[in-house]
């Protein structure tokens, strides 16, 4: 493993914007100017990077024309001002390993990479996912979301995936903020938060990033939060997220997608807008709560003086 590749700090699982196009997959057509505009917006405003292709990219509705273009769009907009972390998610390593090299061709700086999706993998299928994605040279960051894939990464596993070169972070997603500890006991690997309400536990407790949602629509706030607790002012970085929290709740929700583009559309610094199938409109109980939950987080950050951000 390579402890010279950097994939923390705040890199956005960026949304992907449609527009209205009859002759589209369910009329929805890419938006790519809207799209890139989104990129160069959330670098302005202190991310590290961006993570195209994601769940919240929508990736698994996209032709595979459009996921590769989404890519170049992002390496173009960021431009060398932070980093591109590409989903190279797939079935089996056979096709994930031809996105990472793709996303490597388009410019990439690195791959994120769920394990095998649709059927429960048993560890050595696992190991050899990695194993088979990592020989492409990218720096590649393992993804446990055992509530997408069924598929729990757990830290012994981890311990032997970090032995693999190349293989240099893990976004963790499990829920179990324990296991950044063990993590980090078992190896030297990088731990990433990846659930938005466990990010100021999973920084406490030593991840070195977030790799995350919510920054889509409150980029410069996450950003504070991050650097808070890596400055040790953590009282500090807890007054700013639990007045937030109940927002990035959405985020570990089966609506994440649709409620991280919703309040996007509420906060209006950028544009979140309709999600292609299989997800369709949050429901009306729904889409209340996310707006009672994106006021209360807007009320409390307008309120803040001008010098606390």
């Amino acid at each position: 493993m390579s402890s010279k590749v950097d994939l923390g700090g705040v890199v956005v699982a960026i949304t992907l914007a449609f527009k209205e196009d009859p002759s589209a997959p369910a009329g929805l057509a890419v938006d790519y100017d809207r799209f890139g505009e989104h990129c160069q917006w959330l670098i302005e405003n202190g991310c590290r990077g961006v993570g195209p292709n994601g769940s919240l990219g929508e990736y698994s509705s996209l032709s595979d024309e459009e996921r590769r273009k989404v890519v170049q769009v992002a390496v173009d907009a960021v431009g060398g001002r932070g980093i591109v972390i590409a989903g190279a998610h797939g079935v089996g390593w056979h096709q994930a390993k031809v996105w990472a090299e793709r996303a490597g061709e388009d410019g990439a700086d690195a791959v994120i990479v769920l394990p095998p999706t649709i059927f429960r993998a048993s560890e050595s299928e696992v190991i050899e996912h990695y194993t088979r994605v990592a020989e492409v040279g990218m720096p590649l960051m393992v993804y446990n979301n055992p509530f997408d894939t069924k598929v729990d990464i757990l830290p012994h596993v981890v311990a032997e995936l970090a032995q693999i070169p190349n293989v240099v972070a893990i976004k963790e997603f499990s829920g179990d903020v324990r296991r950044i500890l063990d993590i980090r006991e078992r190896c030297d690997i990088d731990v990433v938060a990846g659930a938005d309400d466990l990010l100021f536990e999973s920084l406490v407790d030593g991840a070195v990033g977030w790799f995350a949602g919510f920054p889509n629509a409150f980029p410069k706030e996450a950003v504070e939060i991050y650097d808070l607790v890596r400055a040790n002012k953590v009282d500090e970085a807890r007054e700013l997220y639990r007045h937030l929290v109940a927002l990035f709740r959405w985020d570990s929700k089966v609506e994440f997608v649709q409620a991280i583009k919703l309040t996007m559309d509420i906060v209006g610094n950028s544009y979140g807008g309709p999600t292609r199938p299989p997800r369709g409109k949050l429901s009306a109980v729904n889409e209340a709560q996310v707006r009672r939950d994106a006021a209360r987080a807007i009320s409390y950050i307008n309120q803040q003086p001008v010098a606390a951000k």
